[in-house]
């Protein structure tokens, strides 16, 4: 009997996905753990793994096509000695058709019967802002006849690339434009390289980008935060003057080493922060509706940006790892995260956060809480001011820190105790090595 291959949940919060792209064809065979497909969840673009033997028998829903539901199916695998006639022994429930290209978010109200398509053509009177829109036009001389229809995977990438979506043939279903119909544009070139026009409005002209689920998710959680999360925030500033020639000697010792290996300021920042919650564990705690949850683990995540949007993959039991593993860990978690590649364990949970605007030059930030943790330290740029030293006037390296905190689980007291176990480790660096 036929397998039905369903749209899987890849996190505790998806209810639907994209299924970004097929890795497999029909007729191709597969085993258990080949990747089938990339998906892209409410968090990140994910592989999905294959749990049974079989062929490919049919795909029923194709490459980008976003809004799929969870549990939806989207392929059939046939099994040993079966061939494409079983699936006409299918169910009809089992083999569901995909739904026109028309319910897509982004393609607008449904379209009218096809008699009834030329009607706006033939109005004496389009409205101005049809007019002022150049990039509605080709659409209408689509081939269709009507307007032209593609998931708003493809649109996202056809307007990243240049291309005019509307001189571009489709190969999904009612010949709706999908992914693997951009990336043959993309390598074909000619005249579908075209650049689309942008859109004239009255401020001024602009190009909309749809939003990824990632996008929204990240969006909806960040107004959440802000709205609900009663913040306040400590700031301190750190001598790294220390910490930089520390730096310095470690990365030498590794180059005459040859390791592969380059320790950072956020290295620092990182373990530092993990021994300081492991001297104030009461900062390392989130909020719950019935308690305050005080982690045993000290599991740090560290804000990356990614194309797709900011992620926090996590360092697990920081406080139990050298710089150099630190170092190397964060390394690989941000080229994943930067890929759209971590799995959901990389990212998921964390006691505490990370975010460093240093390296970009900015002095001083206030962050916002990533919930349900209740604290998050932003790290601002390591800059040379004039300070004062036992009554002298003198030059030190200074780096700006701020803590947001959520006031539910930590109050002012505790914030700076935070602070004062943080601050002597980053000036005094040596610490962090015994």
């Amino acid at each position: 009997m036929p397998i039905q291959i369903l749209m899987p949940a890849l996190s505790p919060t998806m209810t639907e996905g994209a299924l970004t792209k097929w890795l497999k064809k029909e007729g191709d065979k597969v085993k258990s753990g080949d990747i089938l497909a990339e998906i892209e969840t409410d968090k990140a673009t994910m592989e999905f793994e294959a749990v049974d033997e079989g062929t490919i028998g049919k795909i029923l829903v194709p490459g980008g096509t976003q809004g799929v539901a969870v549990n939806t199916p989207i392929a059939v695998l046939l099994g040993a000695g079966e061939n494409a006639s079983a699936l006409a022994n299918m169910p009809a429930a089992q083999v569901p058709a995909l739904k026109p290209a028309a319910a897509a978010p982004s393609a607008g109200p449904a379209p009218a019967p096809a008699v009834a398509a030329p009607a706006p053509a033939a109005s004496p009177g389009p409205k101005p802002a049809a007019a002022s829109a150049p990039s509605v036009a080709p659409a209408a001389t689509a081939p269709s006849g009507g307007r032209v229809f593609a998931s708003p995977l493809a649109r996202r990438l056809a307007k990243s690339a240049g291309l005019d979506i509307a001189r571009i043939t489709g190969s999904g279903p009612h010949g709706r434009i999908i992914l693997v119909d951009i990336e043959k544009a993309k390598a074909g070139g000619g005249a579908a390289a075209r650049q689309a026009p942008g859109v004239a409005g009255p401020l001024g002209g602009y190009r909309e980008i749809p939003l990824s689920n990632i996008r929204k998710i990240i969006a909806k959680r960040l107004t959440e935060a802000k709205q609900t999360v009663p913040h306040f925030y400590l700031t301190i500033d750190c001598t790294i003057d220390k910490l930089l020639a520390l730096r310095s000697e470690i990365n030498a010792s590794l180059a005459a080493q040859k390791i592969d290996a380059k320790v950072s300021v956020n290295d620092f920042v990182i373990k530092a922060v993990a021994i300081a919650l492991r001297k104030v564990p009461a900062a390392n705690a989130s909020f719950t509706e019935t308690a305050i949850r005080e982690y045993t683990d000290v599991d740090i995540s560290v804000a990356v940006a990614a194309p797709s949007g900011l992620i926090t993959p996590i360092i697990r039991k920081a406080d139990t790892k050298t710089l150099v593993q630190i170092s190397t860990e964060m390394k690989g978690l941000a080229a994943r995260a930067r890929d759209n590649k971590l799995k959901p364990e990389e990212f998921q949970g964390g006691g505490f956060s990370i975010s460093n605007l240093g390296m970009y030059g900015v002095k001083q930030f206030e962050a916002i809480i990533n919930p349900p943790q209740g604290c998050i330290l932003a790290v601002g740029a390591g800059e040379q001011r004039a300070v004062v030293v036992k009554g002298a006037l003198a030059v030190a390296t200074q780096m700006c820190c701020t803590l947001s905190v959520d006031h539910r689980v930590v109050d002012g007291a505790l914030g700076a105790e935070f602070l004062q176990a943080f601050k002597p480790l980053i000036e005094e660096p040596l610490a962090l090595l015994l």
